[in-house]
């Protein structure tokens, strides 16, 4: 199989002493994902996992379940969301576990470089843990990171690891960034790196190489909404939840979009609503299914065998077991393995 669809990976199933201090004792994922309730009629809500239940990710038996349910239904990869502020990790475990293991399972990092604040979970703005940059802190970072990008299980094209920054127009100079990442990495012996921008939502389009990256990730819902012409009917009287956006219009306008001049990752969700982080006044796509995320990710599957180089056939899914925002493709009492099957059919044409 030459395109390797590489699954976006959240780390925060676990209690960690920063989260129990700001949310209560023993919070992770799993407490936001078990209180969501329906907002309007037919609303599935709450999401609650399958066969792999509610797991903690202290265990490392419990990626090496993931790892092999993945490998089974076609994911190539996991792409970990890394949390880094200012010299700190977070929410570093499970990837330390992983490095640790024997799992041989292709990985790459995706930088969440967003400072943590209470909005996340639909709150005030407090600021919880802020993100800041300088010359040094560039440095700091990739010398931290180079442990991971020398593990051999590391995702590389031509040779060189894939890191991911998740808000490029975040960083004060990108381009600054990029330059010292790139020495840092002759430096210590690596043949180079290839620098991912997600696509954001203020700029979708833009040029990687303008601001010195080498490519550009697809991240729906990133770029990506369309207004439903019907509203369902609300049944929570306190949900300021105005806006749906229509899921099979995101696979047409996905479909429709050209190649640009530049390289670009295509991507795909199964699914969004994150009600579970923000009960009242979450963003949910509405008609989802696993046949209409089959039917886009074997589309985009075509275009990224005809469109792009053999060693960066790479496509990425949003995402593995985003839980709280409604983009798993981990088997939930609803759908069991349907997403899952749905992935390999789109793959191999089962």
């Amino acid at each position: 199989m030459s395109v390797k669809p590489v699954a976006f990976y959240l780390p925060q199933f676990h209690p960690v002493k920063e989260n129990s201090q700001w949310w209560g004792e023993g919070f992770t994922e799993w407490t936001m994902v078990a209180r969501a309730q329906p907002n309007f009629v037919g609303h599935y809500q709450p999401h609650i996992p399958k066969h792999l239940g509610f797991y903690d990710l202290r265990l490392p038996e419990v990626m090496q379940a993931q790892v092999a349910l993945a490998r089974d239904y076609g994911v190539f990869g996991f792409c970990f969301y890394h949390y880094w502020f200012g010299g700190r990790r977070i929410l570093e475990t499970p990837v330390n576990n992983f490095l640790s293991s024997d799992i041989n399972f292709p990985f790459c990092i995706c930088w969440a470089n967003e400072s943590w604040s209470r909005t996340w979970y639909g709150l005030d703005t407090d600021i919880l843990l802020e993100q800041q940059y300088s010359a040094e802190m560039d440095r700091q970072f990739f010398c931290d990171l180079l442990p991971l990008l020398k593990d051999p299980r590391y995702i590389q094209v031509d040779g060189k690891p894939v890191i991911l920054v998740y808000r490029t127009d975040d960083l004060p100079s990108a381009t600054e960034t990029a330059l010292c990442w790139r020495e840092e990495a002759k430096r210590a012996g690596l043949k180079g790196l290839h620098l991912v921008s997600v696509m954001s939502y203020a700029h979708p389009m833009t040029d990687p190489s303008s601001y010195g990256f080498d490519a550009l990730v697809e991240f729906p819902p990133h770029g990506f909404f369309w207004p439903v012409e019907q509203r369902p009917v609300r049944i929570n009287v306190n949900s300021q939840n105005h806006v749906y956006a229509d899921y099979e219009k995101v696979v047409s306008s996905s479909l429709a979009r050209g190649v640009p001049a530049f390289t670009m990752y295509r991507g795909i969700m199964p699914s969004w609503d994150n009600t579970a982080r923000k009960q009242d006044s979450g963003l949910t796509f509405l008609n989802s299914s696993p046949e209409a995320y089959q039917r886009w990710l074997k589309e985009l599957v075509s275009y990224t065998r005809v469109n792009m180089p053999v060693d960066r056939q790479l496509l990425f899914i949003n995402a593995w077991n985003e839980w709280s925002e409604g983009a798993h493709l981990e088997p939930d009492l609803k759908h069991d393995l349907a997403y899952l099957a749905a992935t390999r059919r789109a793959l191999f044409g089962e």
